[in-house]
């Protein structure tokens, strides 16, 4: 099934974040607009300004792949339908609206412990900015514009 743009960003913004509150899912939904926008690097060349594109590149995120693992996934974009509030947050930052510290962030991950790593992802293309809820929130590093 294709959903419309509108829809399919709701739908991620409830599968990645929808336990973690208002100011979670934003942050989340500022990372996806970050990559759509960035001006260079990795991002820029596969997802090409194109949302539909940024959501569906492999391996970025784990809504957005029925398996994962080997193993079936049960938390997908198409087993969580959207809410008015996942629609609200997908307006938002469609209006190109920012969460103030993750206004740059390209990577946002829950470490599932205390603390965030200082660096994300292994290569070292981002750094810790900040953690909102469960998840940290990584800004990238001048390596990130080499890629």
């Amino acid at each position: 099934m294709s959903y419309d743009i509108r829809e399919l960003f709701a739908r991620l913004i409830k599968c990645e974040a929808g336990g973690e509150g208002e100011n979670g899912m934003k942050a989340v939904a500022t990372v996806v607009m970050n990559r759509v926008n960035v001006p260079n690097g990795e991002y820029l060349r596969t997802g090409q300004g194109d949302l539909r594109k940024v959501l569906s590149q492999a391996g970025q995120f784990d809504c957005m792949t029925s398996i994962l693992g080997g193993m079936p996934n049960p938390q997908t974009i198409w087993a969580n339908p959207p809410e008015q509030i996942h629609y609200d947050i997908a307006d938002w930052a469609l209006a190109g609206n920012k969460l103030l510290g993750t206004a740059w962030s390209l990577w946002y991950f829950n470490p599932f412990q205390p603390a965030c790593p200082q660096i994300f992802p292994r290569n070292g293309s981002g750094s810790f900015a900040t953690s909102v809820e469960q998840h940290c929130f990584y800004n990238p590093t001048r390596l990130y514009f080499l890629t």
